[in-house]
């Protein structure tokens, strides 16, 4: 093989190399926000977009948020968050964005009616500041949203309806939406170890219903908010017709259209799971993008 040979092979590797980072983003598994609210560090992820580190341009943002028992690296290791991303924003399905992707625990992302969790307060006063100053964010309403599944789909609504002046858009998918008569019927076990640390502990029946239950149950938040502030934010909610959850999401759905808030409903078939919420985060995430090009 001559040298004219060897630079042809040279020069198709490189391009080929090019096109390829061109179109792949980048991912940072870890990194720490240091919480003097929580007391200690909090974990997160982050996927930057194909040409991030080739420009100077400010980019809008979606917090993306996991679900119950998961953590950070969720949305990365099952969801392949950045395969789709890459691929949509190839497509131009979605406009680059840079995905962030927080450690909730098991938190509900809300502060406990005993004040030993401020989850809700490091996210809105430490987590988003900090991370929209390391990063080229476009830190304004008009280029935030915010996105989740399950246990993080509850946390978009809680996060949007409470704080429509931080997001453009929302897009809870299975979110963790129940009425009264589902909290108050939960098996005890069940109550104990998913919501006694947020609403109150050895807690049975009506005596669930407490104030920090009202105080955080999306349904309740839905009703006594005015119709102009629901309207603030876009909404996206997504859930299976074989999700446990899909009840909630139904009622949600109702008690928005009964105050005539604008937002787009989805059923799609499907269950609780991970084959659901990949197939549902293309679309979820192009609806919150039309809020960042309008």
């Amino acid at each position: 093989m001559n040298m004219k040979s060897n630079l042809v092979i040279f020069l198709f590797c490189f391009l080929a190399h090019v096109a390829v980072a061109q179109t792949t983003g980048k991912v940072i598994e870890q990194k720490i926000v240091a919480s003097a609210i929580l007391g200690k560090n909090v974990k997160y992820t982050v996927y930057l977009p194909p040409d991030y580190d080739n420009s100077q341009r400010n980019y809008p943002v979606v917090y993306l948020l996991h679900g119950y028992t998961d953590d950070n690296t969720g949305w990365l290791q099952f969801g392949e968050i950045d395969h789709y991303a890459d691929k949509a924003i190839a497509a131009g399905i979605i406009p680059p964005m840079i995905i962030v992707m927080p450690n909730g625990d098991s938190s509900w992302y809300i502060n406990s009616y005993d004040g030993k969790e401020k989850y809700e307060d490091f996210f809105v006063k430490e987590f988003m500041p900090a991370v929209e100053k390391i990063f080229r964010i476009r830190a304004e309403k008009k280029y935030r949203g915010i996105a989740g599944l399950s246990m993080g789909g509850y946390g978009s609504l809680f996060y949007a309806i409470k704080y429509p002046e931080l997001f453009a858009a929302a897009a809870p998918l299975s979110a963790a939406v129940n009425d009264d008569d589902e909290m108050m019927h939960k098996k005890d076990d069940d109550y104990e170890r998913t919501f006694g640390q947020l609403y109150g502990r050895n807690l049975k029946g009506k005596d669930r219903l407490t104030e920090a239950w009202y105080k955080n149950s999306i349904l309740k938040m839905v009703e006594t908010k005015s119709a102009d502030d629901l309207k603030k934010v876009r909404y996206w909610i997504d859930c299976g017709d074989d999700d446990f959850l899909t009840k909630g999401n139904c009622l949600l759905h109702i008690a928005l259209k009964e105050k005539n808030v604008p937002h787009e409903f989805r059923v799609r078939d499907g269950a609780h799971n991970w084959t659901y919420w990949r197939t549902g985060i293309t679309d979820a995430l192009q609806f919150i993008g039309t809020s960042f090009t309008q």
